[in-house]
């Protein structure tokens, strides 16, 4: 199962549990404003519960708020379309307001990151424990690639990825974040790439972009992302370049996902608590 949403403007402030065929399984509505959601995630809470977090940290006035904020909600033990009441978490940036798409969680110790959208953007982290009371500084440790768009870590927490519209860098967070460069993969072409999440097991990944039907391409990783071999001196490869695109590996190219006419913005791997939880 993944979790997508719903992004800014006159629409609904929804998020989406859909299968692997992109059938709406559940929709829920979060009973807060929908300024600019730019990302979703699947983490889970110290009682083990598995909660979904949904990142209000766009800025379509290029940094001009003084705070964003991450949506939390337990994820539904069975599902069905309801509405909720999250908890309100507000994060604010210590170097000042920052337009952002990108959101992850380290599944290792729970701690938040964003991703800034910027020509020099940054890895911002947030404190080690989340307080829904206060305001959450988020601290500058690290660049980040020129315009990103999502990040997400792998279900183990060794690896993460930060993705642009154009492909995707992959790193070696063994020891943490920051961590080493293990190289980057352009992605297909898309018209507003800015999903990306890990498979359950941790090879490949899902690339979705914006739009009504959009598609979502499943990207394999290639040996030396898997490794841990650093590669930040050889050139980008591409996915179909590499003999690696979904077209070859399942005939068919890109999953389309209907999601019943709604702007999807972006994708997370709910999977990774999920399969150990429903087998």
């Amino acid at each position: 199962m993944w979790w997508t949403h719903n992004d800014s403007g006159p629409i609904a402030p929804e998020v989406y549990a859909v299968d692997e065929s992109g059938a709406t399984l559940a929709t829920i509505t979060l009973a807060v404003p929908l300024r600019d959601w730019e990302a979703i995630t699947v983490t889970e809470g110290a009682d083990g519960t598995p909660r979904v977090l949904v990142g209000d940290v766009g800025d379509n006035f290029g940094g001009s708020w003084p705070d964003v904020s991450v949506y939390r909600f337990p994820e539904p033990a069975a599902l069905a379309d309801a509405t909720v009441e999250p908890e309100d978490i507000t994060l604010a940036y210590a170097d000042g307001g920052r337009d952002a798409e990108a959101m992850m969680v380290d599944p290792r110790d729970g701690r938040l990151y964003v991703v800034s959208k910027e020509f020099s953007g940054g890895v911002y982290a947030a404190p080690e424990e989340l307080d829904p009371a206060g305001v959450n500084t988020l601290e500058r440790i690290d660049s980040a690639p020129l315009f990103a768009t999502d990040a997400a870590f792998s279900p183990d927490g060794g690896r993460y990825v930060i993705r642009t519209y154009w492909g995707v860098t992959v790193y070696d967070a063994t020891e943490g974040v920051p961590g080493a460069s293990l190289g980057s993969i352009e992605l297909p072409e898309s018209d507003q790439g800015e999903s990306i999440a890990f498979t359950p097991d941790g090879t490949a990944l899902m690339a979705g972009t914006e739009g009504v039907n959009a598609p979502v391409w499943r990207v394999p990783l290639e040996e030396r992302h898997l490794s841990g071999e650093s590669a930040e001196e050889e050139p980008e490869r591409s996915a179909e370049a590499s003999g690696e695109s979904e077209a070859d590996t399942a005939g068919g190219g890109a999953l389309p996902f209907i999601l019943g006419g709604v702007v999807v913005a972006a994708l997370a791997v709910g999977g990774i608590v999920l399969l150990a939880r429903r087998g």
